[in-house]
């Protein structure tokens, strides 16, 4: 193999070529990977053809992997691997065959929810539509970089707290309550400015928007000043999106990006496998 790494001239991504990830990879090119992994954050594989065990496989070179997060019923998606999450809008007699084919239109971070939430996810197209349901994908670096200098002394040293009571879909999770107050929610508390343990840079922690709280703050504090956090997300422009092919794998740091599905018709069938990585310590402050 001969890899070829191609930024992709935006705020994060590059392209991945000369890669077979049908076939194992040698400790030389995978170094390769993961060191452009780190410099770009998101890195995407086209025209693979990879099969469950293949993709696992890759996957696992990242680190451990994690179990997929289950349907609200705690009923997995996928019937032989745990490490898979069915990401499909497809029905089969009257059944989904998948999790969040036609949610997750907001910015967010995976599982933040969690007190050691997954350092890297990967997502294989395996049927997907000739248009809509794109991923974009926020440089949480950048994020921080551009923060208003009186914005971030009012977070420096702050945690926030993230739901764990709801999935990605808002559904509520099994065996949780329908509402709680912010101190008694659960959830895992993680600083809002953490170091990347690999870069050693700085970004911007976040989560999702939907019932967080910075801990020690009012109600309405909090509100207030996630608000602008949010506001200044919005507004800015360090992003890159993908248009998917069948065939597309993409790998995002968890640790330094948001991301986000873009408009997608639900007459149109998509269908993907994801994996996700564990960290190996929770997100520390910067």
């Amino acid at each position: 193999m001969v890899v070829e790494i191609k930024p992709n001239g935006a705020s994060l991504g590059a392209d991945v070529a000369g890669v077979d990830l049908s076939q194992p990879i040698d400790d030389a090119a995978f170094q390769m990977i993961a060191d452009a992994w780190r410099d770009h954050a998101v890195l995407r594989f086209r025209g693979q053809q990879l099969d469950d065990e293949a993709l696992c496989r890759f996957s696992a070179r990242f680190g451990e992997l994690d179990n997929a997060p289950v349907r609200p019923t705690n009923i997995p998606y996928h019937p032989d691997r745990k490490e898979i999450a069915v990401i499909s809008n497809i029905v089969e007699g009257d059944v989904p065959i998948g999790g969040l084919g036609n949610s997750e239109l907001v910015w967010h971070q995976d599982m933040s929810y969690k007190d050691l939430p997954p350092k890297a996810s990967l997502l294989y197209g395996i049927e997907v539509p000739a248009e809509g349901g794109d991923t974009a994908f926020y440089n949480m670096y950048a994020a921080l970089e551009t923060l208003p200098a009186a914005l971030r002394a009012r977070i420096e040293g702050r945690e926030c707290k993230h739901d764990a009571t709801r999935n990605s879909a808002g559904q509520l999770r099994a065996g949780l309550q329908e509402s709680y107050s912010n101190e008694e929610r659960p959830g895992a508390v993680h600083p809002l400015i953490v170091r990347h343990p690999v870069s050693g840079r700085e970004a911007l922690y976040l989560g999702r928007r939907p019932n967080a709280w910075i801990v020690g703050m009012s109600d309405a504090e909090s509100d207030a000043l996630l608000d602008e956090l949010w506001a200044h997300i919005e507004n800015g422009a360090h992003t890159w999106t993908q248009s998917w092919q069948a065939g597309d794998l993409v790998i995002w740091d968890n640790r330094c990006t948001l991301h986000r599905r873009g408009p997608l018709d639900p007459a149109l069938r998509r269908r993907m496998h994801r994996t996700q990585v564990r960290d190996e310590a929770r997100p520390v402050a910067a």
